[in-house]
């Protein structure tokens, strides 16, 4: 385990509004109020784009991800991630959320192209005094969160 101690700093209050994209909207909020790293909580509406629901396999050497399509049909979501900057200082949000319509449920990854329907609400609660980072490995293709 790895781990680093930050503190509470600002706390946001957001709506999303009809269309936005996720988690584009976030990341560039994040950018223009220069939130290295925050705890975000998203409920609300979300419509099309794409989850990542798993990987193909379970191997840890090349991890392919298995997606599942979300179409235009509205759906609910409570949605949890964390927003930490890259190896270039860009801010990348990481959300995972339960998406759900009638009986049927998807609990995955948001990918970038996911819209908000009618209304999303969000909290960004920033963590301050870490140098946190997001780190791309070449080895898995996955970017690991560096405390």
């Amino acid at each position: 385990m790895l781990a680093a101690e930050g503190k509470p700093g600002r706390v946001f209050v957001i709506r999303l509004e009809d269309g936005d994209l996720l988690p584009d909207c976030l990341e560039e909020f994040a950018a223009k109020n220069e939130i290295r790293v925050g705890l975000i909580h998203l409920v609300g509406g979300l419509r099309n784009g794409r989850l990542v629901v798993g990987p193909e396999s379970d191997s840890t050497e090349e991890v392919n991800p298995e997606f599942k399509e979300i179409d235009g049909r509205p759906r609910e979501t409570i949605s949890l991630g964390i927003i930490v900057p890259d190896q270039e200082g860009r801010p990348r949000a990481h959300i995972h959320g339960a998406l759900g319509r009638e009986d049927e449920i998807a609990v995955g990854c948001l990918r970038p192209g996911i819209r908000t329907w009618l209304m999303g609400e969000v909290i960004i609660q920033e963590i301050v005094g870490t140098d946190s980072k997001r780190v791309f490995h070449d080895k898995n293709k996955l970017g690991y969160l560096e405390p």
